[in-house]
């Protein structure tokens, strides 16, 4: 299995959003980074978590010019933004693209991308073929998918399991049912958004004792 972090890397060139606080200001290229996603290969096919609004930009880094489907978290507009842009891979396969998720966030792309599902669509549309899933293990790409469920805040929220990696994230709180699911893992991708107590994330210190608590040998923040 290959890991990309699609959220991490320059933005050096990329049109930026005017923003007065320090970190976005700030020329560190450590401070430049872009929305949470990932990109998994799989026995040479390619998945993405989440297309957030950064998701063109982070492919176009990132060279790929594949991908075999995208599979979504939760419905927030920073995880679901840039789903238009799978047209470009609509064109070069003319096929639509598998997209997994759950119903409310189903029902989110239906209505942020309204005209991608109308009756009589006009050509040029994003073309998606929609899969539902739960908190069921699902297979895909050769590999066992196991969702964790975890809340982010009020909010259900589904990370994933495949093989001896585990991901999640947006989240503050892990059940001890999907800790379970969890342990065994030998990668840990977990939310850590800053120092301060946050009403939906973990915090630094509250994600690395969750880390601590399951053992994993190898975990990014």
């Amino acid at each position: 299995m290959r890991i990309t972090f699609l959220g991490t890397g320059t933005s050096q060139g990329v049109p930026m959003i005017a923003c007065p606080c320090d970190v976005c200001q700030s020329t560190d290229q450590r401070d430049k980074r872009l929305r949470s996603s990932i990109l998994l290969e799989l026995n040479g096919l390619h998945y993405c978590i989440d297309a957030g609004p950064d998701f063109r930009y982070q492919l176009l880094r990132e060279n790929i010019t594949q991908l075999e489907g995208i599979l979504f978290t939760h419905e927030h507009k920073d995880h679901v933004a840039g789903l238009d842009d799978i047209r470009a891979f609509n064109f070069m396969t003319q096929q639509s693209m598998p997209i997994y998720c759950t119903t409310a966030v189903e029902e989110t792309l239906k209505r942020e991308f309204s005209y991608a599902f109308y009756n009589k669509s006009y050509p040029g549309v994003p073309q998606m073929e929609l899969n539902n899933i739960t908190e069921r293990p699902f297979q895909l790409g050769n590999q066992t998918w196991i969702p964790l469920p975890v809340m982010h805040a009020k909010m259900p929220v589904l990370g994933f399991r495949i093989g001896q990696l585990s991901y999640i994230t947006d989240a503050n709180f892990i059940s001890e049912e999907t800790k379970k699911k969890i342990k065994g893992s030998d990668i840990l991708i977990l939310n850590a958004l800053r120092l301060e107590q946050h009403i939906s994330h973990f915090t630094l210190e509250e994600a690395i004792e969750m880390a601590q608590q399951l053992e994993i040998p190898q975990v990014y923040f």
